[in-house]
C-alpha cells in the first residue's frame, strides 16, 4: 500500500485541518471552560471516529449511507444537537453578565466529562463521516481483497492523526484563552461559536449526500 498510504495521510491531513463542527466544538469549550474540557471534547470527537472506523470495516456506515431514512434521521438529530449547543452559547452570551456577579452562584462549568459526551454524540451525529469513509477509503484499498483490516488500518491512521491535531489545538486554543478573560470578549466568544455552530448545524440539516 507504499505510495497510495503517503496519499492517503496527505488527503487526511488536509481534511482533518479543514475547520469543521468538531473544530467548533473543541474551540467553544476551549476559549470558554479551559484544557480540560477542550481535551475531553477532542476525546470525545476521536472517540466517535473509532466507532465509525469499526463501523465502517463493518458495513454498518455503508448500510447508514445507502438508507436514505437511515441518513436523513442522523444527519436531522446531528443537526439539532449542533443547532441547540449554538442556541446554549447565545443564551450563556446573553446571561453572562447576571452569572459573573459575585453575589450569584456560579453556572455550571463544562467539564472532561461533559466535552467528551458533547464531541462524541456531534462525532456520531454527524452522517457525513459515514459517506466520508465508506467513500474515501475503499480508493486507498485494492480490489479483490478483504477490506476488513485495511479498513481498520486506515481509519486508525486517521483517528490518531486527528487525536494529535485536535489536542495540539486544544491546547493551544485553551493556552490563549487565558488572553480573552474579560466579560466582554467572553460574550462576543459566546456569540460567534453560538452562530458558527447553529451554521454548522443548518448547513448539515440541509446538506444532500
Amino acid at each position: 500500500m507504499g505510495r497510495h498510504f503517503l496519499v492517503f495521510v496527505g488527503a487526511a491531513a488536509v481534511l482533518i485541518v479543514v475547520p469543521g463542527p468538531d473544530m467548533a466544538l473543541v474551540t467553544k469549550n476551549a476559549v470558554l471552560y479551559g484544557r480540560r474540557a477542550a481535551l475531553g471534547t477532542s476525546l470525545g470527537v476521536v472517540g466517535g471516529l473509532s466507532l465509525w472506523t469499526v463501523a465502517s470495516a463493518l458495513g454498518v456506515a455503508s448500510l447508514v449511507r445507502a438508507s436514505a431514512t437511515a441518513f436523513t434521521t442522523l444527519k436531522l438529530l446531528g443537526a439539532a444537537y449542533l443547532i441547540w449547543l449554538g442556541l446554549q452559547a447565545l443564551w450563556a452570551a446573553s446571561h453572562r453578565e447576571v452569572r459573573e456577579r459575585p453575589e450569584e452562584g456560579r453556572a455550571k462549568r463544562v467539564d472532561a466529562r461533559d466535552g467528551l459526551r458533547q464531541g462524541l454524540v456531534s462525532n456520531l451525529a454527524n452522517p457525513k463521516i459515514a459517506a466520508f469513509f465508506t467513500s474515501l477509503l475503499p480508493q486507498f484499498i485494492g480490489s479483490g481483497r478483504s477490506v476488513l483490516l485495511p479498513f481498520l488500518l486506515l481509519g486508525g491512521v486517521f483517528v490518531a492523526m486527528t487525536l494529535v491535531w485536535l489536542s495540539a489545538y486544544a491546547l493551544v486554543a485553551a493556552r490563549a484563552s487565558t488572553l480573552l478573560q474579560r466579560p466582554r470578549v467572553k460574550r462576543a466568544l459566546d456569540r460567534l461559536t453560538g452562530v458558527i455552530l447553529i451554521g454548522f448545524g443548518l448547513r448539515l440539516a440541509t446538506e444532500h449526500r
